[in-house]
């Protein structure tokens, strides 16, 4: 699913952000990818949705080798990677149902097909009766959920959850954490970017730990450091 081979990244002058990291992800894991500020997590996660490009190696998702992708593909690439932000990234203007259903029009889905996967995703994540509410009549945790419904809309083989609890409580974070498992659960790769050891210490999972832009660990167990 993810190979990254011997990847560096260099912002100028000369910060590197990854030091020559190696990893491997096969498809239908689930790994907590951890670190303090400035290990090199959000550049990881940029480089995974080329958004950017390493300085140097080779990245391959999915079977696709990102590192020479064409501008032209990075859409098709995208639409197999789910991803799910800390801030949510919804649209307030508009209700839950319509910002699920705004990732499927973009891409010139049918409105047959948004009538009826838009209320299959809201039900996976037990929002389907708060469809017509706007965002602002939420709970942080039910705006999470929303957002994990609008990454879904693709059926993503890989699912990359940026920080998706920073701003959550402890047990509105444990029921993202759960659904998170769920969509595990039936196949899809995920990918847990935190840095938050709770988090991590409630699943006993592969944890790829991160220091100063190089791999600490990769192990399975709990997060100490």
């Amino acid at each position: 699913m993810i190979k990254i081979e011997n990847v560096s990244k260099t912002y100028r002058p000369d910060v590197e952000a990854l030091k020559e990291i190696s990893i491997a992800i096969e498809p239908g894991e689930f790994v907590f990818l951890v670190g303090q500020s400035g290990a090199g997590k959000s550049t990881l996660v940029r480089l995974l949705t080329a958004e950017e490009r390493p300085t140097s190696g080779r990245i391959e998702v999915g079977g696709w080798d990102i590192t020479r992708l064409g501008r032209r593909h990075i859409p098709r690439l995208r639409r197999q990677i789910g991803v799910v932000y800390q801030d949510f990234k919804l649209l307030e203007q508009r209700t839950l149902y319509e910002n699920v259903a705004f990732a499927l029009e973009v891409c010139g889905t049918s409105l047959k097909t948004v009538h009826t996967v838009v209320p299959q995703l809201l039900r996976i994540v037990g929002l389907e009766e708060k469809a017509h509410r706007y965002p602002r009549q939420l709970s942080g945790g039910e705006q999470q959920r929303a957002a994990i419904a609008r990454a879904l809309v693709h059926r993503p083989k890989l699912l990359i959850a940026d920080e998706p609890t920073g701003d959550l409580d402890s047990i509105t974070a444990k029921g993202i954490v759960d659904l998170l498992t769920r969509i595990n659960d039936v196949g899809t790769t995920i990918v847990f970017v935190t840095h938050n050891r709770d988090i991590v210490n409630m699943l006993r999972k592969r944890v790829i730990s991160l220091h100063d832009g190089s791999v600490r660990s990769d192990k399975v167990g709990k997060y100490f450091i």
